[in-house]
């Protein structure tokens, strides 16, 4: 569904991705695993179309969405969709508005047509009756789940979550976590989970990767990744303090 192919990416001097290759299956999750400013959230947009690779190919579907213009990126954008870190909502729209947006900008729906997919998407992530409130009404719990409610108004066949659970208390984190479970297991979704939650990645991942400073160190299973003997990759996984900070008795 996914492949991405000798993918480099720079910022003038700056190398961010370094000659990576990822080819994910149809249906399954893969959890992207990495310290900040690893080019994780960099790749993702460069799956969606947000950015393009000085080098490489990215293939949606078997498509090359490196080389496709604007118009036939909204197109094939119809067929993915993206939860971003911070929710991304439209303040001055409610509820029900923010999860009607891609719908009233894509399709010809009547109103009533539309009404009726905001309250099943609202019902799939478990907040029935809340259209008419506010964003700022709402936990930032419920704000993840518009998010994703928004997401998947389309029924797309890709969902990228950017930190799904970041800012999230562990019981939250855990909600959010057994919802991305349940878009992969009704919608048969291909998911691409960005987070540095290991919690949650336990819980959603079919795969992992490492992306280690612009470069995959190890794609696997989750127990791949536990018993890699890599030391940047056991630190990572068991949360042991940076080298930095043992120098400095931290």
């Amino acid at each position: 569904m996914i492949e991405i192919e000798n993918v480099r990416l720079r910022y003038g001097a700056k190398e961010i991705l370094k000659g990576v290759n990822l080819h994910v299956k149809k249906g399954e999750t893969l959890v992207i695993l990495g310290a900040s400013g690893s080019g994780k959230s960099t790749l993702l947009k460069l799956i969606i179309g947000l950015l393009k690779p000085s080098e490489g190919i990215v293939r949606v579907d078997g498509k090359n969405i490196s080389l496709m213009t604007e118009e036939e990126l909204n197109k094939e954008r119809r067929h993915m969709a993206m939860v971003f870190q911070y929710s991304a909502l439209f303040d001055s729209m409610s509820v029900g508005d923010n999860v009607a947006f891609g719908l009233r900008m894509h399709t010809n729906m009547s109103e009533e047509e539309i009404k009726k997919v905001v309250d099943e998407k609202l019902h799939l992530v478990g907040l029935d009756g809340i259209s008419d409130l506010m964003p700022a009404n709402l936990s930032g719990g419920m704000k993840k789940r518009v998010s994703l409610a928004r997401a998947i108004t389309l029924n797309q066949d890709i969902i990228l979550y950017d930190e799904p659970t970041a800012g999230l208390d562990p019981i939250r984190s855990t909600d959010i976590s057994l919802l991305i479970k349940k878009m992969q297991n009704e919608l048969h979704a291909t998911s691409i989970v960005v987070t540095h939650d290991l919690k949650s990645a336990n819980m959603v991942a079919d795969r992992m990767a490492f992306l280690y400073e612009g470069s995959f160190l190890l794609i696997g299973t989750p127990g791949d990744l536990y018993d890699s003997s890599d030391k940047r990759i056991q630190q990572f996984m068991n949360g042991w303090p940076s080298n930095d900070a043992m120098k400095k008795g931290v």
